[in-house]
C-alpha cells in the first residue's frame, strides 16, 4: 500500500512529501476556476519524485467545455493521472451519472495516453452511481481504516481521512508499479 495526499488551494504550496509516493492536485472546477497554487503544488510533487495526478471538480452541464478546460489547465506529462471529483456542489447540485460518464470519456479522448479515474465518496458509489463507470480506476473516499473502504468494487486509491488533510493510499505494491500503471 502506497501513501499519498490530495491538495487544493486550501493547502500550502510547500506541503510535506516525506513518506509519500503520490499526490493529487486540484487543477480546475467547472469552466472557470483554476487552482491558484496549481503550478507551485505540482512543482513540490515533481521535485520530490512523486507520481502526480490532477483532478477536476465536476459541475452539471457543459461537459465537453469542462473537459476541454480541465485538459487545457492540467499540466501534461507522461505518467500523470487525471481524475474527476464527482460529488455535490456548493449549490447542492451534482452532475448526473451520464454526465459523469461523458466527462470521463471526453477526458480520455482528449488525453488518450493518460489514466483517468473517478473520485467519489462511498455514498455516491453505493447510492447515486448507477453505471459503475470509473474510467481506468476508482478513487473512493471512505473515512475508515486505510486500504479497507467499505465497498465491493475494485479500487486503485482510497481517501481514508481528511484530518488534518486528505490522506490516501494506493493499491500498488511499489512506486514503480504505480508509475508503470500510470504509463510513466
Amino acid at each position: 500500500m502506497l501513501r499519498g495526499i490530495d491538495v487544493s488551494a486550501y493547502q500550502s504550496s510547500s506541503y510535506d512529501t516525506d513518506g509519500l509516493s503520490f499526490v493529487f492536485v486540484k487543477a480546475t472546477e467547472g469552466r472557470s476556476y483554476t487552482n491558484p497554487k496549481l503550478s507551485a503544488q505540482t512543482e513540490t510533487a515533481r521535485d520530490a519524485g512523486l507520481v502526480v495526478g490532477f483532478y477536476h471538480f465536476l459541475w452539471p452541464g457543459n461537459l465537453t467545455a469542462q473537459a476541454e478546460y480541465f485538459v487545457r489547465k492540467a499540466p501534461e506529462r507522461r505518467g500523470d493521472i487525471l481524475a474527476v471529483d464527482w460529488e455535490t456542489t456548493g449549490e447542492g447540485t451534482r452532475a448526473s451519472n451520464s454526465e459523469k460518464d461523458r466527462f470521463i470519456r471526453k477526458v480520455k479522448e482528449l488525453r488518450p495516453h493518460h489514466r483517468v479515474v473517478l473520485y467519489c465518496n462511498r455514498h455516491f458509489w453505493l447510492n447515486v452511481d448507477t453505471t459503475s463507470y470509473a474510467g481506468d480506476g476508482l478513487w473512493i473516499a471512505d473515512y475508515v481504516t486505510a486500504g479497507k473502504p467499505r465497498i465491493k468494487a475494485a479500487w486503485r486509491f482510497h481517501q481514508y481521512t481528511d484530518d488534518p488533510l486528505d490522506k490516501n493510499v494506493a493499491d500498488f505494491s511499489s512506486r514503480s508499479a504505480l508509475r508503470e500503471w500510470a504509463g510513466a
